[in-house]
C-alpha cells in the first residue's frame, strides 16, 4: 500500500519539477556558450541597471517570485493554534540556526579549509552568496516537497505564509548582521530596495491577486496560467548568469566543486535538525515532513536576486547562488525519499494509512 501511495505521489510531480537539475545544467550550459560565442549580448543585459538593480533580470525575478505569491493565504494562519508544534520547529530552524549555520560553513570553508585555492577577495563574495542562501527559507518548491512526501496542504503552506510574513521584516537585517560580522561591506540602500522589491511588493501583488480572484478555484486555475513564467524566468536568470560567468568556470570549474561543500553539508544538516526535532516531539508525519523540507531548502530566487543587486551579475556572490540552485533539487529529491522510508516512524501512520484506502 505505502509503495503504490508513493508511486502515486511521484507520478503527481511535473515535468519540470522531475527533471530541474537538467534543466538547470541545459540553462547553464547555454549560458556558458553565449558568454563565449557572444559575450557583446550578455554585457549589453547587464548594462541595463538602475540604482544597482538590473532591469531584465528585475522582470524575470518578478515572474519567478509572483505566482509563489499568489499561493499565500492569510486566513489560514489561526489554523496553527491546533498543531503549534511544527510550525514552531521551522520557526526556529529557518530563523535562528539555518542562516548563522550556513555563514559558519561558509566562513569555515573559504576562509581556512579552502584558502590556499582561493584568493581572499573570491572567497569573500562566495561567503557572501552563501548567506543569502542560508537567510531565505524556501517559499515555491515546498509545495512540491511537501506533496511527494504526503504533507498537510493546509499546514504546509500556513508554514510558507508565516515564514514569508516573518522574511518581510527578518530577511535584510539578518543578511546586514551577517555579511558585517564577515566583513563584508553592507549596502543597506540597496538591501532594503532588494528587500521591497522582491518580498514585499511580490508578497503585496499576491495578496490583491487573490482578493480579486477570489474563490480557490479561480485562485488555482490563475496560478496554473501563470506558473510557466515562473519557469521561464528562472530558467532565463540561470542563462545569463552563467553567461557572465561562464569565463570563470571554463578557468576554473574546481570552485563550482568547492561552493557545492558547505551547501550539501548544510542541506543535510538542517533537515537531520528539523527533521530530528519533529520525530523526538512526537509532530505527526504529514506536518514533520513538510516543516523539515522548508528550511533544507532554499527561496535561491531571492537569494539570486539580491546577490546581484548587491555585487552584481558577474560577482562571485551571484554564482554561489546559482550554485545553490544546481545543487538543491538532487539533494531535495533523496530526502524525499528518506522521509517516505520513514514515515512509519511517526505517530499517526497507521491512521494515515487507513485514510489512503
Amino acid at each position: 500500500m505505502t509503495d503504490r501511495a508513493d508511486t502515486a505521489q511521484d507520478n503527481g510531480l511535473g515535468v519540470f519539477e522531475r527533471y530541474l537539475s537538467v534543466w538547470i545544467a541545459l540553462a547553464i550550459v547555454l549560458g556558458i556558450t553565449l558568454g563565449v560565442v557572444a559575450p557583446g549580448l550578455v554585457e549589453a543585459v547587464a548594462a541595463a541597471q538602475v540604482a544597482q538593480i538590473n532591469l531584465v533580470v528585475a522582470v524575470l525575478i518578478w515572474a519567478m517570485i509572483y505566482p509563489m505569491m499568489i499561493g499565500v493565504d492569510l486566513s489560514t494562519i489561526p489554523a496553527v493554534a491546533k498543531q503549534p508544534k511544527g510550525l514552531v520547529i521551522t520557526l526556529v530552524v529557518n530563523w535562528l540556526i539555518k542562516p548563522f549555520t550556513m555563514a559558519l560553513l561558509a566562513v569555515l570553508f573559504f576562509d581556512h579549509v579552502f584558502a590556499p585555492w582561493i584568493a581572499p577577495e573570491d572567497a569573500a563574495q562566495y561567503i557572501a552568496g552563501l548567506i543569502l542562501l542560508g537567510a531565505a527559507p524556501c517559499t515555491a518548491m515546498v509545495f512540491v516537497w511537501s506533496q511527494l512526501t504526503r504533507g498537510d496542504e493546509t499546514y504546509t503552506l500556513v508554514q510558507v505564509s508565516v515564514n514569508d510574513l516573518i522574511m518581510v521584516v527578518a530577511f535584510a537585517p539578518i543578511v546586514a548582521v551577517l555579511l558585517g560580522v564577515t566583513d563584508i561591506t553592507v549596502p543597506w540602500q540597496t538591501l532594503v530596495t532588494a528587500t521591497v522589491l522582491y518580498v514585499v511588493l511580490p508578497l503585496v501583488a499576491g495578496l490583491v491577486t487573490r482578493r480579486m480572484l477570489g474563490s480557490k478555484t479561480a485562485i488555482e486555475a490563475f496560478t496554473a496560467r501563470v506558473k510557466p513564467w515562473s519557469i521561464i524566468g528562472l530558467i532565463a536568470t540561470v542563462v545569463i548568469l552563467f553567461g557572465l560567468q561562464g569565463s570563470i568556470i571554463l578557468a576554473n570549474p574546481f570552485v563550482i566543486a568547492l561552493i557545492a561543500v558547505p551547501i550539501l553539508i548544510q542541506s543535510y544538516g538542517i533537515f537531520a535538525l528539523a527533521y530530528g526535532a519533529a520525530y523526538v516531539m512526537r509532530v505527526p508525519h504529514r506536518v514533520a515532513a513538510p516543516c523539515a523540507m522548508i528550511g533544507t531548502s532554499n527561496f535561491f530566487e531571492l537569494a539570486v536576486a539580491v546577490a546581484i543587486s548587491l555585487f552584481g551579475l558577474n560577482s562571485g556572490a551571484a554564482l554561489a547562488t546559482v550554485v545553490g540552485v544546481l545543487v538543491e533539487v538532487p539533494v531535495m529529491l533523496s530526502l524525499v525519499a528518506f522521509a517516505n522510508r520513514t514515515r512509519a516512524r511517526f505517530p499517526g501512520h497507521s491512521a494515515e494509512r487507513e485514510g489512503a484506502r
